[in-house]
């Protein structure tokens, strides 16, 4: 029996490429109101998955992106979970980016812990089975080891056409504990001051005369990488290029590219400059 994949409205830009790449799944994308639109005039969220009897028994995947539209997207997967629980599907969600993923930790007295709060709702209420997400920012963090979520990673493929573009001796470091702990790559040290503000220090290897690649899950204001450019230039990397999976503001994207020598960033997230393919990690993830 194949496994059926319900894609919302912000992973339907990958259906095309992952039919291309195999005939093991059924594809299903909910229905649009009568005016042929996802939303109504208020702006709500509407959903119809009219063929939903069918799916029992089934491996059910949703496969959603919590970008560009964190907010919406959230009513519309809630929705989707809401039918599928209400005619008793078993499900798993596929989170190519997962929303509120920076939001994984109470730094300052009033905060929650929305990253973790989202994934307790998944389990508790929606019952899902499972939760597959790619490069979470919450990766190392005690309280994902104790939920049903399995952390992939894209970095593999990021380095692996780096590789190809600048040769086999470029250098690959991560500016935080959360890239190491995904690749296995050290580096740069960044640490998080608080909920705004980072602090990047220097490496502790040498880069000088080196082709430096930095490695890291997420692009929002650049503010970071932008940082990290700056160290490894004064300690003499000769080109520094950026892997990330990804993208998340068109700003962000632009400064990095006006100073990296290259930008590697994946299509987990709709965005016209992604050069780096996922759906290979998603069909083998779910085989």
């Amino acid at each position: 029996m194949k496994t059926s994949i319900i894609f919302t409205s912000t992973t339907e830009y990958l259906i095309k490429n992952l039919k291309a790449k195999t005939g093991e799944f059924e594809f299903i994308l909910p229905e649009k109101n009568k005016e042929e639109k996802r939303f109504f005039p208020d702006g709500e969220v509407y959903i119809r998955i009219s063929k939903v009897n069918n799916l029992k028994g089934k491996k059910v995947v949703i496969l959603h992106s919590g970008a560009p539209h964190p907010n919406d997207g959230l009513i519309e997967l809630d929705l989707i979970l809401e039918i599928l629980k209400n005619h008793k599907v078993k499900t798993e969600v596929f989170f190519t980016y997962f929303p509120y993923s920076q939001q994984d930790k109470i730094f300052q007295n009033g905060e929650t812990n929305a990253a973790e709060n989202l994934i307790k709702k998944l389990v508790n209420y929606y019952q899902v089975k499972r939760i597959y997400v790619i490069d979470p920012h919450f990766g190392e963090r005690e309280w994902m080891r104790k939920l049903p979520v399995i952390s992939l990673s894209a970095s593999g493929f990021l380095m692996k056409k780096a590789k190809e573009d600048f040769g086999e001796n470029i250098l690959f470091l991560s500016p935080d504990k959360g890239g190491k702990r995904r690749t296995g790559i050290s580096g740069l040290r960044k640490e998080r001051l608080d909920s705004f503000k980072v602090e990047i220090f220097s490496p502790q290897i040498t880069v000088k005369g080196k082709i430096v690649g930095v490695v890291d899950d997420i692009l929002e204001t650049g503010g970071t990488l932008l940082k990290f450019y700056e160290v490894a230039k004064k300690s003499g990397a000769k080109k520094v290029v950026a892997l990330i999976t990804h993208g998340l503001l068109n700003e962000g994207i632009k400064k990095i590219k006006e100073k990296f020598s290259k930008v590697y960033l994946t299509n987990s997230i709709n965005i016209k400059e992604a050069n780096i393919d996922i759906g290979d990690l998603i069909i083998n993830t779910l085989k």
